[in-house]
């Protein structure tokens, strides 16, 4: 028998916790401890390192909250819906594609993709439109890493994401309101900020299908929707390339989308957040708090100068 250690493991031979659970449904007479134990086992990253780059100082949110209160809209339009209609995503096998202005065209399975770096453990801030936010052990590694094995030529200036859509498990662009499939944008300088994170895990595991399996953004500056999840393409361009939200309601959602408590959407303040699972609770019920939003989700110190001499209420 082969015992094979965790150095030696790809991201090929690691089984999504949902996939792997969901085969409980069809073994019997099994003691429910294996499962738990092998689940654990087959969806942990191997070789999971501590970023310098976390945030200090944060209580983590807790797994259910995340995985269980999402905006995924492919799969349904309620945060409840994801958990359990993304359970129909197939991940694996994965082809990512790097492509545009750059040297060096690229197409990398999952594999490939975690081999680019070390995955490092790196716990951010997220903060969503909505005004909630959470805060979250991700795993991944800087974009930069990948984009530098591309080697992006003098005319790129933007890179441009693009998720997986596949009809045949997903919602409709009419049932779920926003053109598909889901795109976005960042300026390369953005997209080569040590801070902007290629996540492919979270709280030491692979990332559920909810929570933008097997591979997606983390902008943690950002509000959320500009976290793109479930990437399937990244392209060098040289203008600004169009974003889903941008294109379906422009003046409520900007191509920048910095966090910024001093500019309101439309429909709601920006000034407060509500941290989930943050509160107390009386009479069995949690009475959400609301805590003030920092400029940058509190990231300004390393952010900030991307956009010196910018109207951050123009540019929004």
């Amino acid at each position: 028998m082969l015992v094979r250690k965790a150095s030696d493991l790809g991201y090929s031979d690691i089984t999504p916790k949902s996939i792997y659970l969901n085969r409980r449904k069809f073994l019997a007479g099994i003691p429910a401890a294996f499962f738990a134990s092998r689940a654990l086992a087959e969806t942990k990253l191997p070789n999971l390192v501590k970023s310098p780059l976390s945030t200090t100082g944060e209580k983590v949110s807790s797994y259910e909250d995340v995985t269980h209160y999402n905006n995924y809209y492919e799969f349904g339009t309620r945060k409840n819906q994801p958990a359990t209609l993304a359970q129909k995503l197939k991940t694996s096998p994965w082809t990512v594609s790097v492509e545009g202005e750059v040297e060096k065209p690229l197409k990398l399975s999952m594999d490939d993709i975690m081999k680019v770096a070390p995955i490092e453990e790196r716990i951010y801030r997220h903060r969503c439109v909505e005004a909630w936010s959470i805060v979250v052990p991700w795993a991944g590694y800087s974009l930069s890493e990948l984009l530098k094995k591309a080697s992006p030529n003098a005319k790129a200036k933007f890179v441009a994401f693009e998720s997986l859509y596949d009809p045949k498990v997903m919602w409709s662009p009419d049932e779920a309101g926003i053109p598909l499939p889901y795109v976005e944008g960042l300026r390369l300088d953005e997209a080569m900020h040590p801070l902007a994170l290629l996540c492919v895990g979270m709280y030491g595991e692979t990332l559920p299908p909810q929570d933008g399996a097997p591979v997606r953004m983390v902008l943690p500056w950002k509000y959320g929707f500009k976290s793109i999840k479930s990437i399937v393409k990244i392209k060098l361009v040289t203008k600004q390339p169009p974003t889903t939200w941008n294109i379906k309601n422009a003046p409520e959602y900007g191509f920048y989308s910095n966090v910024n408590p001093h500019v309101d959407h439309p429909r709601w303040s920006q000034a407060t957040e509500q941290r989930l699972g943050e509160g107390q609770t009386k009479l069995g019920v949690l009475i959400p708090t609301r805590r003030p939003t920092l400029m940058f989700n509190g990231y300004g110190d390393q952010v900030a100068s991307l956009y010196d001499g910018m109207d951050l209420k123009k540019y929004y």
